[in-house]
C-alpha cells in the first residue's frame, strides 16, 4: 500500500524537502499533487535517516509547503519504449508533444539502464556513413563508438547536426536496420523548429526519435533527456536488432544544468563550479554507447557539446575527452572563411577509425590516402608561418605548392554544400585528386603499390 505525505519542509528552487519519510530509496520517483489538482513527478536524490530531498522535473511553480501531496511508487523512473516511437517527437521526460497520442507499450525500461559486463562488450567493426568528406576520410565514425563534437557559440554544428540526421547511413550495400535517436538539451524553440522542419522535409523524420528539452523548459528536466534517448536507443539495438545513431545537443546545457542542481543542494564545488562527480556522471551516459557480445545492433554516440570561450580545456570538453574515442573540432577560423563544415583536421581524431576502414569496409587505399593527408596538411601550416613571415613570394617552390595544396584542401575535401552527401568513395577520389597537386616524393605515407595504383598528377586530373 502506497503512503501519501502530506506537506513540505522546505522548498528550494527545484528541490524541495519531505520529512518523516519510511521505505525511501534513492533514485525513486515520486509523484506529487499539488493543491488538489497539478500533478508533477521528482526523483529522491537524497536520503538522510528519514528525511528526502526531491528534484522536481517540472519545477516547484506553485508548490507550496502545506499545498503539496507526495506518494512513493517504489520504482526508479521508467518509460515505456517501442518501435512506434521513430517518427515521433517527445519533450524532454519522453512525453509525446506532436498531437499523437500516448505510447502504449508492454515494455518499461528503467532510464539509468543496467550496467555493462566490460567482458560482453565487442570491439567496434564498420563504420556509419554521414556523407561529409572530412568526417566520412580522416575521423570515420564506427558503429558502437562515441565521437564527439566540440564547438563553439555561433558556430554552425545545429546545422552539422541534421545534416549527419539527414545523411547518415550503414553505406550503400548495407541491408540493416538504422534508424536515429535525437536528443536536444536547452535548445532555444527556433531551433528545435529547425530540427523538426529540416528532418520533416527530408523526408528522414520516419526514422528519427526526437527527445526535446527547451531553454524555458524546467532546468531539471535537462538531466534526464540524453538518459531517456538512449534507453529507446538501447531498446532498439539489442532488443530489435537495430543499429542506432544517439545525436545529443548539447552536452553544456546538461553539464551546467548539472551545476546548478548541484549548487541547490549545497554541494562543495569543484572546478569552474561544477560538481566533483561531473566526470562519472558524463561516463554514466556516454559509455552506454557499444556493441554487445549475442545481441544484433549497435548504439553509436555523436555528443555535440559547446566550449565555453572555445576553451578546449575546460572541464566539459576535457573530460569528454578522456571518456570518448576522439572528438571532431570545429572551427572559427575555417568558419569566417564561409568554409562549411569548419572541421580542423588536425586536433580532429577517431581512435577506432583504423578497424573499420580498408578493404572489406571503405576501400583499400582508404587509411593510406587520410594518413598522407593529415601529413600535407600539418605541412601548409608550417608554410603559412614561413609565408607570414618572409613573404609568400620568397617561398620555395615546394612551399608555394603546399600553400596551394592547403587552400584547395579547405574549399574542395573539407569543404562542401550543406545538402550534399557524399559517399565514401566520392571521399576518396576528391583526395587523390588534391594530393595529385604535389609531386609524388611529398607521398611518404602511401605504399608505392597504392601510388602507382591511383596516384595521378594534377596536370592529368580534370578538376
Amino acid at each position: 500500500m502506497a503512503i501519501e505525505y502530506l506537506g513540505l519542509s522546505e522548498i528550494n528552487g527545484p528541490l524541495v524537502v519531505l520529512e518523516g519519510v519510511q521505505n525511501a530509496a534513492y533514485d525513486e520517483i515520486v509523484e506529487m499533487t499539488v493543491a488538489g489538482s497539478l500533478h508533477k513527478i521528482g526523483r529522491i536524490i537524497e536520503i538522510y535517516g528519514d528525511r528526502a530531498i526531491i528534484q522536481v522535473f517540472e519545477g516547484t511553480d506553485g508548490m507550496a509547503l502545506r499545498n503539496t501531496h507526495t506518494r512513493l511508487t517504489g520504482h526508479p523512473m521508467e518509460i515505456e519504449v517501442s518501435e512506434e516511437m521513430l517518427g515521433r517527437t517527445f519533450n524532454g521526460i519522453g512525453q509525446p508533444i506532436d498531437g499523437l497520442g500516448d505510447i502504449i507499450s508492454d515494455v518499461k525500461l528503467d532510464i539509468n539502464g543496467k550496467p555493462l559486463n566490460p567482458v560482453t562488450r565487442e570491439y567496434p567493426r564498420n563504420y556509419i556513413r554521414t556523407g561529409i568528406s572530412a568526417i566520412d576520410g580522416l575521423t570515420t565514425l564506427i558503429r558502437g563508438q562515441k565521437l564527439p563534437i566540440f564547438s563553439g557559440n555561433g558556430l554552425p554544428h545545429d546545422q552539422l547536426a541534421a545534416q549527419i540526421v539527414q545523411q547518415a547511413s550503414l553505406g550503400e550495400n548495407s541491408d540493416e536496420e538504422f534508424a536515429i535517436v535525437f536528443g536536444a538539451m536547452g535548445v532555444k524553440y527556433d531551433v528545435a523548429d529547425f530540427f523538426r522542419r529540416t528532418f520533416e522535409e527530408s523526408g528522414v523524420s520516419e526514422h528519427v526519435a526526437m527527445f526535446i528539452n527547451l531553454a524555458n523548459d524546467p532546468v531539471v528536466e535537462r538531466l534526464i533527456t540524453p538518459k531517456i534517448a538512449l534507453t529507446l536507443a538501447e531498446y532498439l539495438a539489442f532488443e530489435k536488432g537495430m543499429h542506432i545513431l544517439v545525436i545529443l545537443t548539447d552536452m553544456t546545457s546538461y553539464a551546467e544544468a548539472m551545476r546548478e542542481v548541484s549548487s541547490s543542494k549545497g554541494e562543495i564545488p569543484s572546478r569552474k563550479g561544477f560538481p566533483g562527480y561531473l566526470y562519472s556522471d558524463l561516463a554514466s551516459l556516454y559509455e552506454r554507447a557499444g556493441i554487445v557480445a549475442g545481441r544484433p545492433g549497435s548504439v553509436t554516440q555523436i555528443p555535440i557539446l559547446t566550449m565555453p570561450n572555445d576553451d578546449i580545456t575546460h572541464p566539459i570538453p576535457d573530460l569528454t575527452g578522456y571518456i570518448t574515442e576522439g572528438q571532431i573540432v570545429l572551427d572559427r577560423q575555417l568558419n569566417g572563411q564561409n568554409i562549411y563544415p569548419p572541421i580542423n583536421v588536425l586536433p580532429s581524431l577517431s581512435r577506432l577509425m583504423k578497424d573499420g576502414i580498408g578493404e572489406g569496409y571503405t576501400r583499400a587505399d582508404h587509411q593510406d590516402v587520410a594518413n598522407q593527408l593529415f601529413s600535407c596538411y600539418a605541412k601548409v601550416g608550417d608554410a603559412r608561418a614561413l609565408a607570414s613571415v618572409i613573404g609568400e613570394d620568397e617561398l620555395s617552390p615546394i612551399d608555394k605548392k603546399y600553400l596551394e595544396f592547403g587552400k584547395a584542401f579547405e574549399e574542395r575535401f573539407i569543404g562542401q554544400a550543406p545538402h550534399e552527401n557524399r559517399t565514401i568513395l566520392d571521399t576518396l577520389d576528391i583526395g587523390w585528386k588534391l594530393l595529385g597537386m604535389l609531386p609524388r616524393e611529398e607521398l611518404d605515407r602511401i605504399d608505392t603499390k597504392v601510388l602507382d595504383q591511383y596516384y595521378k598528377t594534377v596536370d592529368t586530373v580534370k578538376e
